[in-house]
């Protein structure tokens, strides 16, 4: 007995909800950070200000005096929450490099050449605004684009931007994000703890261990993630280092091959189709409907990779959540008391010319270089205009560029001052790459 057109179709759409929640996310994430942005301004700019700095410095302790952290809010967001998002980051990352764009060397190449262009003119502008002094030390804050609001301002666009571009900007933004995690760890490092560093190096080797036993008990990756965290933590390395390094470990195989899934589903559709077909439904014919949904249940996580399973489940509370209280938590500051200094200060103007300059000149640049040379050629569907386009969204530096401002200059007015040239080098880049890729007319379908 074949199962209903209805029944099955249910069955599908609960089976891929997932996906289209994910990918509701990406797009829907970026109005979120936006909205807790524009809170943050709100709040420090109101006649409340002076609590903004005041809520998120308050001292909170997890575990006891004697044995516990204590930590302002603030950082328990920036260091703990924060380490989540740099897991799933670390997750998209390995996803790319197996199975994405990053995984053929010829497709990787020109998104990974446009990267680098992409990082290292705005490092090189922000340090010719700011050599020879103290504020050269946030030459790292040019180099980021914000994946949540470069992909979100691209969706905006609907079909006059290929689906091409979207996925160069997305391998773009995770090669970049490699790079800023690089950046993070070799030169916003304050000392090192030789012991701690050991520890956290013995449990990246149990991860490993455990991974190449083919354990895909997601718990037991959760509990060694925890104690590599804190271990990270007491080595003086940012504690969001732990995320990245705990998603290098997470498996990307399945436990069971993809062939064998239509045909077990179809077997627990029969059963589930049976189960329900008969009335009036029994003690028997409910157990057999439950068990066929288990069935079901138990084939699509079989199916699905552990990386897998934890970025979709992971990835809306990033974007929804965590993402924007960081925001609520870093972007506030007071635009009247700082403006005129933001205004002459080389650290924004470093920033503002290194992500809105620098970015279009690195992309297209080293692009250009990578095609001329014959290395690599355009994606499909794109031409030059596209990737100037994209130059301009990827200025949108943002929360990686708000996070590295954190390390390079913690408080005072020197962060305020960055600050400032994130937000005005962010809504420069968004207004460039609307402008400039409304003007490119609507995508052929194909490829939209």
């Amino acid at each position: 007995m074949k199962p209903s057109g209805g029944t099955a179709s249910r069955v599908v759409e609960r089976l891929l909800a997932p996906l289209r929640d994910f990918i509701h996310a990406e797009v829907s994430g970026g109005i979120v950070l936006l909205a807790a942005t524009l809170a943050a301004l709100a709040w420090a700019n109101s006649p409340w200000g002076e609590t903004y700095p005041a809520v998120w410095q308050t001292q909170l302790v997890v575990g006891t005096d004697d044995i516990g952290l204590t930590k302002p809010l603030q950082l328990w967001i920036n260091d703990g929450l924060m380490a989540i998002f740099f897991f799933v980051v670390g997750l998209e990352i390995k996803r790319e490099i197996v199975a994405g764009e990053l995984s053929s060397p010829r497709r990787a190449l020109v998104p990974i050449a446009a990267a680098l262009g992409g990082a290292a003119a705005p490092a090189l502008i922000f340090l010719g605004f700011t050599l020879g002094t103290d504020a050269a030390r946030g030459w790292g804050i040019a180099m980021a684009t914000d994946i949540a609001f470069a992909l979100g301002l691209l969706a905006l666009l609907g079909s006059r931007v290929p689906l091409t571009l979207r996925l160069f900007v997305t391998a773009l933004a995770i090669v970049d994000d490699i790079m800023a995690v690089l950046v993070i760890a070799v030169f916003y490092t304050a000392e090192v703890s030789v012991a701690w560093l050991a520890a956290s190096a013995g449990l990246i080797g149990l991860l490993i261990a455990v991974n190449r036993l083919g354990i895909r008990t997601i718990g037991v990756y959760v509990v060694i993630g925890l104690l590599l965290w804190v271990a990270v933590l007491q080595s003086g390395l940012h504690a969001t280092l732990a995320g990245v390094l705990l998603a290098a470990a997470i498996p990307a195989s399945t436990r069971r091959s993809p062939r064998d899934v239509p045909e077990r589903t179809a077997s627990a559709l029969r059963r589930l189709t049976e189960a329900i077909a008969g009335e009036p439904t029994t003690r028997e014919t409910a157990y057999e409907r439950e068990a066929a949904l288990w069935e079901l249940e138990a084939v699509a996580a079989s199916a699905q990779s552990p990386l897998h399973r934890l970025e979709h489940a992971l990835h809306p509370w990033t974007a929804f959540l965590i993402v924007p209280l960081f925001a609520l938590a870093n972007a506030g500051v007071a635009i009247g008391t700082y403006l005129g200094e933001a205004a002459t200060s080389p650290i924004s103007h470093g920033i503002v010319a290194g992500l809105v300059i620098g970015k279009q000149a690195g992309i297209l640049g080293a692009t250009w270089v990578v095609v001329a040379t014959g290395l690599g050629r355009l994606p499909e569907g794109l031409d030059w205009r596209h990737i100037w386009g994209a130059g301009w969204v990827c200025g949108i530096g943002f929360t990686m560029s708000l996070f590295i401002a954190e390390l390079a200059f913690p408080g005072g007015d020197s962060l305020a001052v960055a600050k400032l040239g994130i937000l005005a080098a962010s809504l420069l880049g968004a207004s460039g790459g609307l402008f400039v890729l409304m003007r490119r007319g609507t995508a052929p379908a194909a490829e939209g």
